[in-house]
């Protein structure tokens, strides 16, 4: 009777097996070593990944089978228990390619900067969901800031900026409840006017200037009120303290590899043996599959070892190499296919708290796939995040199962008001 009512959505399951089970073979290939060739060889990356893959599905049944209650009524401890652990990873971390953000337990290193995700998504549809909770209200939008600001500045500290930036993805979610639209588009100017400042320096206040300029002289034509006038020179000041503060932000807060990484992105410098070098094995890579790719276990880059973490965060060139734009393209499909799956299903939620968290979870993944491809492209600074369900590491493949799991769990009673 239980198992009748339990209406789990198969469709997101089996797409969530089929990408994980694609990945362990691509890091089997990434990884293959004629010594090494079982499957099943647990002292190597892809023996291990199958241990986590293993241990993720269990603790997807057992997700699946918990009472849906207890994710919202737990959403806050959850919440400040992932918060104490990343305040004590800045004590107790192991570095690991210039960040701070493992926890060395000796049998199994931990990332609780993976975990975060989904303790926020919780946290921020507990909130989000509370009777009278209104995104037009200030305090509304200021305690919502607050719960995603927290985690991603507490990552930040331990320098793991890919991490961090994923949490702007919260936006999201928080637009889809009310957030002005406004918000949106103050991001996307920001991000272009951080790009225009590092190009042309400071010669882009000519440009805000002569702008504000012309709207002046439209004003004045028109015969606008005062506060007009007063609404342009706010933007015109707060758009030149911005652009100020980039210098600073880009010499003082950002790590020298992040500099020249996103110098290379620009085309400020090339710098093919340094800070260039990932990105630009990455698209050889990449373009040497050509359209059905070289076949499985025939990738000679990726054997060769001339793109650094292939099995991690630049595992799609192995996809690139080994299976050319066909195997690329239905990858990415998949992706996509889930992603307008979870969508829908968050629309589909009666509960709130189902929905929200619904689309934090879609949110997330976005985020983290526009961001991993777009950097082995080199669309995007190389910030090095993990290809959900698909890249080596158990902590990433923990913590994605149970973001996911748990949203498959609060649909599968979507009829209840939880």
């Amino acid at each position: 009777m239980y198992q009748e009512k339990l209406k789990v959505d198969w469709i997101t399951i089996w797409l969530y097996l089929a990408i994980m089970l694609f990945g362990w073979l691509n890091i089997y290939s990434a990884g293959y070593n004629a010594e090494h060739t079982s499957l099943f060889d647990f002292s190597v990356q892809h023996g291990k990944q199958f241990v986590w893959i293993v241990a993720a599905l269990v603790l997807a049944v057992v997700i699946t089978f918990t009472e849906p209650r207890v994710f919202s009524n737990t959403a806050y401890p959850i919440y400040i228990i992932v918060m104490g652990l990343l305040i004590i990873t800045l004590f107790l971390a192991v570095t690991v390619n210039g960040g701070k953000s493992w926890i060395d337990l000796g049998f199994f290193r931990f990332q609780p900067s993976e975990f975060a995700k989904f303790a926020t998504a919780l946290a921020v549809a507990k909130y989000m969901s509370t009777i009278g909770i209104d995104m037009r209200d200030m305090r509304t939008k200021l305690v919502a800031a607050a719960l995603i600001a927290i985690p991603a500045a507490l990552i930040l500290l331990q320098h793991d900026t890919g991490s961090a930036l994923v949490f702007v993805g919260f936006i999201f979610p928080l637009y889809r409840e009310g957030l002005s639209g406004n918000f949106l588009i103050i991001g996307v100017a920001a991000i272009a006017l951080f790009v225009l400042a590092l190009l042309v320096n400071k010669y882009i206040l000519l440009g805000i200037l002569l702008a504000m300029g012309l709207f002046y002289l439209f004003a004045w034509l028109n015969k606008r009120t005062s506060r007009d006038y007063w609404h342009v020179a706010a933007v015109f000041a707060c758009c030149a303290m911005f652009i100020f503060s980039v210098d600073f932000i880009f010499n003082n807060v950002l790590e020298p590899h992040q500099r020249g990484r996103i110098d290379v992105l620009l085309g400020k410098t090339e710098d093919l043996q340094g800070s260039g070098y990932n990105v630009n094995q990455s698209k050889i890579a990449i373009g040497s599959g050509g359209i059905i790719g070289k076949g499985f276990l025939r990738g000679t880059l990726t054997k060769a070892d001339f793109v650094p973490e292939q099995e991690t965060d630049f595992i799609f060139c192995t996809v690139g190499e080994e299976w050319g734009f066909l195997g690329s393209s239905i990858l990415v499909a998949l992706y996509i296919f889930l992603l307008i799956r979870l969508v829908d299903m968050a629309e589909r939620q009666r509960s709130p708290f189902s929905r929200i968290y619904g689309y934090s979870v879609a949110s997330i993944l976005f985020i983290h796939l526009f961001v991993n491809v777009g950097m082995v492209l080199g669309l995007v600074p190389v910030i090095g995040i993990p290809l959900p369900f698909f890249s080596y590491g158990g902590s990433s493949l923990l913590a994605f199962t149970i973001l996911l799991f748990i949203f498959i769990r609060q649909d599968a009673s979507k009829n209840q008001l939880l």
